[in-house]
């Protein structure tokens, strides 16, 4: 869902069709569940002394990296990395917040 409230949101970045959006939303989560801990945790030092922004970064460089692998995905160009990095962030945040089915309830046993 994130990935189609970027695409139509930002015109310098583009999909190939739904085909590839679902890929890239399959790659991106791959990727924000294996490799993004892993990096978080590796620049723990410096997410201290920038107060968290390299994490910004590491953020970046998942969607770069998912474009980098669903060839039909394109970031046109850094800033527009910068923004789809923001708007993902706010939409995730948006949709903590939000009922559905993303949310898992932990039953009292």
């Amino acid at each position: 869902m994130t990935l189609l409230v970027v695409i139509a949101v930002l015109h310098n970045v583009t999909i190939g069709g739904v085909g590839d959006l679902l890929l890239a939303a399959v790659v991106f989560g791959i990727l924000n569940t294996f490799l993004k801990p892993l990096l978080r945790f590796a620049t723990l030092p410096f997410a201290l002394i920038t107060l968290r922004l390299v994490w910004f970064g590491v953020a970046m460089l998942m969607l770069a990296l998912t474009a980098v692998i669903v060839g039909s995905f394109d970031i046109h160009g850094f800033w527009a990395l910068v923004e789809a990095t923001l708007i993902v962030w706010v939409v995730n945040l948006v949709l903590d917040f939000v009922p559905g089915p993303w949310h898992h309830k932990r039953r009292k046993h």
